[in-house]
């Protein structure tokens, strides 16, 4: 008798040739792998398949009773074609078959069968070639004899069909012995929940609806607790690491400057400073998440946490992911610091520090004066990008590292920053990107979370409206009328396009903005978009709009001309993008084209409109980010969404969503339950799949919070989990070396 299976074991072994389809078709390897590549749903045999949600391109297996069936020689060679119609009671579907022998006997009307293959397109109707069938009224089919039990179906490939996995899922658990379960025993009885063992069976050769139900059940509770416990680890040896405490001195460098203040913090900025100054007061580094709308006032928390370092002898340092945003935060700082920003220099306030700015494209004076300052501690607010990371960057006494959308940096990046500190230093990471409290708690579960939901008084209201130029052409040419109309009112905008041009391909990336989208692999579906990247296209499209073929049309068109119209993007010479910027805040440029270098961090009260052009090219988040910079002083702002997506499309969903609501944080859940989250460890930053099969964090918001529940618990009594082995084996496989760098934000 062969011994039991366990979930290490290779899959050569058990299933015998087909492993070789399972590894290099779906990435499955162990008897783990294939008995965690869960069914994507069940079919029933009295329940058809609805044919009209097939998916163009996909493949499919689908429940279908044949209507018709014929069978005819072929015209350029030997034999017969079928072609026959099946129907869901309906739509119908072609099937097409190029050699009826063996088969046109059993392809009759009347029948049902379970038929897989690559949806296509004839003649304008859907199709599948060569489907492969499972009749239901086989009764040779053990698997498939029992008519009152759920059929599984698999995510599939052409080469590898649901059939396939299902019978190699079946050999393993016909021989799979008992399993150590991660979930203690005391906990599965606490929640009512099935034994591991029990789970794999019930979700593979399930009984009834019900058994697979509480199955899945059972295993999305496991990723979200298996998830939780490492995160719950990781914040235990957070507070296990020393740091200096961080405390204002009493009219020191803070009071003088929120003394100055022209303005009155909100609610919500003073109980987040609250609670920053609790953070940097403990003796062990602190780790949080600030989190707000756009506008809501972030930097300037950031830069009272940074001022309280320095009056406690320490040094901040903000980094910046492009050259256009370290200068913004520079300009502000100081401007906002004023004398206080000159400390030790002539006309400086003595209670006053400086300001440092650090970037890859200065001068070497520039940069050597300013390495200077931090070395020597005269810079108590270092501002920089990447250039912060290098060797030759030291600081005096680094005591709180500051990332700005910190979704834009490797955690490495980070790491290398804060490897700079005597002691560890602390950690304020921060995006403009809301996060719904469920996507925080896994994604961002070993950090603290703040959130600013208000805005400051003064903000002006923004209009959001859609542009569907295919629909209404002459919309396109108002969209420039309406542009003149805010520049003669006095006021400024802005034009973003996709790309900046030059011949690059299309979804090309401006070397200063975000960070073009990866796909992943989703478990349960084809393949999607990354969280952080662009939205999923809709079709194949005409290239996007680019910032060098826009400024030409914008400057040979009537409704502008007069108007100073220039460009901005990644690729311009450091000098000259300072001085359109310059000349932008002034006033003195009406109009500025530019691509997504302009997300984050441009701060032009005056700029009241925005126009981006192929807006259903980019994500839900980014055309909130992009809107938030206008509307920024007391007039009122307009963005306008140009695009020719069709109605009733997903791209048109995404478009009328945010036109429809000014709140982030919808925005956040519609934008993440169209996209689904993919790999909450970091599948686009690892380059592995995704460790998530069935948990989402937006439907299961319940269970998530019961597993930090359970795991904050576990862990306080057993935190090296030595009396729990096979949890301790799980989190081993959960986080391989790369996974757990990417779980290491702190």
């Amino acid at each position: 008798m062969s011994a039991a299976l366990k979930l290490s074991d290779p899959l050569k072994g058990a299933v015998g040739s087909t492993a070789t389809k399972l590894g290099t078709q779906l990435d499955l390897h162990t008897v783990g792998d294939l008995l965690r590549h869960y069914p994507r749903r069940y079919e029933h045999r009295g329940q058809l398949t609805p044919i009209r949600d097939l998916p163009l391109g996909e493949n499919v297996t689908i429940l279908a009773e044949v209507r018709s069936a014929t069978a005819r020689p072929m015209r350029q060679r030997r034999g017969e074609m079928l072609t026959a119609v099946v129907t869901d009671g309906v739509d119908t579907l072609n099937l097409t078959f190029f050699n009826a022998r063996g088969i046109k006997h059993a392809v009759v009307p009347g029948r049902r069968a379970l038929f897989s293959g690559t949806v296509g397109r004839w003649q304008g109707k859907p199709q599948l070639t060569h489907p492969k069938m499972i009749f239901l009224d086989d009764e040779d089919d053990e698997k498939l004899a029992d008519v009152d039990k759920p059929i599984p179906i698999y995510p599939a490939t052409a080469a590898l069909d649901s059939q396939v996995i299902r019978k190699s899922v079946a050999m393993l658990l016909d021989t799979l012995g008992e399993l150590p379960d991660p979930i203690p025993v005391e906990i599965r009885s606490r929640r009512r929940l099935m034994g591991l063992r029990e789970a794999l069976e019930a979700i593979h050769r399930p009984a009834d609806d019900d058994a697979w139900r509480r199955a899945k059940h059972r295993l999305v509770f496991e990723e979200a607790y298996v998830l939780q416990v490492a995160l719950a680890r990781r914040r235990a040896d957070d507070r296990a690491v020393a740091a200096t405490p961080r405390r204002p001195r009493p009219g020191g460098l803070l009071d003088a400057f929120d003394g100055r203040l022209p303005f009155t913090l909100t609610a919500g900025q003073v109980a987040v400073g609250e609670q920053l100054a609790a953070d940097l007061a403990a003796g062990h580094p602190m780790h949080r998440l600030l989190q707000g709308e756009v506008g809501s006032g972030k930097t300037l928390v950031a830069l009272r946490a940074m001022l309280t370092v320095v009056d406690a002898g320490g040094q901040a340092a903000l980094l910046a992911p492009t050259e256009v945003l370290a200068a913004q935060h520079y300009r502000s700082m100081t401007a906002l610091l004023g004398d206080l920003a000159a400390g030790g220099m002539l006309g400086g306030d003595e209670r006053g520090t400086r300001v440092a700015l650090l970037t890859g494209s200065q001068s070497t004076a520039s940069r050597r004066s300013a390495l200077l300052e931090v070395v020597s501690g005269d810079a108590g607010i270092v501002v920089g990008t990447h250039a912060l990371l290098q060797e030759n960057v030291m600081f005096h006494d680094l005591g709180l590292v500051v990332v700005d959308e910190q979704h834009r940096f490797g955690v490495e990046q980070r790491d290398v920053l804060r490897g700079k500190g005597k002691t560890a230093p602390h950690l304020l990471v921060m995006t403009a990107t809301p996060i719904p409290r469920t996507v925080a708690m896994t994604v961002f579960g070993d950090l603290e979370t703040s959130t600013l939901t208000e805005l400051p008084a003064g903000r002006s209201p923004i209009a959001s409206h859609v542009v569907p130029v295919a629909e209404k052409p002459g919309w396109y040419d108002r969209t420039w009328a309406r542009v003149r109309e805010e520049v003669d009112a006095g006021h400024q905008a802005y034009v973003v396009c996709a790309r900046i041009g030059d011949g690059e391909a299309d979804g090309a990336a401006d070397p200063d903005g975000p960070e073009p989208g990866r796909t992943h692999r989703d478990p349960a579906g084809p393949e999607l978009p990354d969280p952080a990247g662009e939205p999923p296209p809709d079709e194949v499209r005409r290239p996007s709009r680019a910032v060098v073929e826009v400024l030409e049309e914008l400057r040979g068109t009537g409704a502008l001309a007069g108007l100073v119209i220039e460009p901005l993007h990644g690729r311009m010479p450091t000098e000259q993008r300072e001085d359109v910027m310059r000349r932008f805040a002034a006033g003195t440029v009406h109009v500025l084209v530019a691509t997504t270098v302009i997300e984050v961090g441009v701060d032009v009260a005056n700029a009241t409109a925005m126009v981006v052009l192929d807006a259903d090219r980019f994500g839900v988040s980014q055309l909130h980010q992009l809107r938030g910079r206008v509307g920024r002083g007391t007039a009122p702002g307009v963005a306008l969404l140009v695009t020719d997506a069709p109605p009733d499309t997903p791209a048109r969903a995404r478009l009328d969503a945010v036109a429809a609501t000014l709140d982030g944080f919808e925005l956040a859940r519609v934008d993440l339950e169209q996209r689904r989250e993919g790999d909450v460890l970091g599948a686009r930053q690892s380059g592995v799949r995704s460790s998530l099969r069935l948990l989402r964090v937006l439907r299961d918001e319940g269970v998530i919070e019961d597993a930090r529940q359970e795991a904050t618990a576990l862990v306080a009594a057993d935190p090296d989990l030595s009396a729990h082995p096979a949890l301790a084996q799980a989190l081993h496989d959960l986080l391989d070396p790369q996974r757990e760098a990417f779980l290491d934000r702190g």
